[in-house]
């Protein structure tokens, strides 16, 4: 079992930053993925960024690429996501998600691919 603990989230103006953390705790091993999805209201969550505790670079989603970046503390059991230069289209709420298996790069994108989920943090950019 392993639970996920967001953090971070709160209401910005467009332009500004927030960093989203995420600890995990519990059986989590060691060749795990991780990262984040987003759901804004009315929408379909979708893949933000994501990375593999065993190594090899991080994936973006597009709309996100150059202005977030994922991060991770192994000691911690703890991913970081640094969100720079907000906009609007940001809002949403945030969500923690762990597989605890090395997924490829295929299957990285889809939410039915992993187990674990945190209950999700807000995120609202606004002027």
């Amino acid at each position: 079992q392993v639970q996920l603990e967001e953090s971070g989230g709160g209401w910005v103006q467009p332009g500004g930053s927030l960093r989203l953390s995420c600890r995990a705790s519990g059986r989590t091993g060691s060749s795990g993925t991780m990262g984040w999805f987003r759901q804004a209201p009315g929408q379909e969550r979708e893949f933000t960024a994501v990375f593999r505790w065993s190594g090899g670079g991080p994936h973006y989603a597009d709309s996100v690429k150059g202005r977030f970046t994922i991060s991770r503390d192994t000691a911690k059991n703890t991913v970081y996501l640094q969100m720079n230069s907000l906009k609007p289209e940001d809002t949403a709420v945030y969500y923690c998600a762990f597989e605890n298996s090395r997924l490829i790069v295929s299957r990285l994108w889809d939410e039915e691919n992993y187990t674990y989920w945190g209950q999700g943090t807000q995120v609202t950019v606004s002027s």
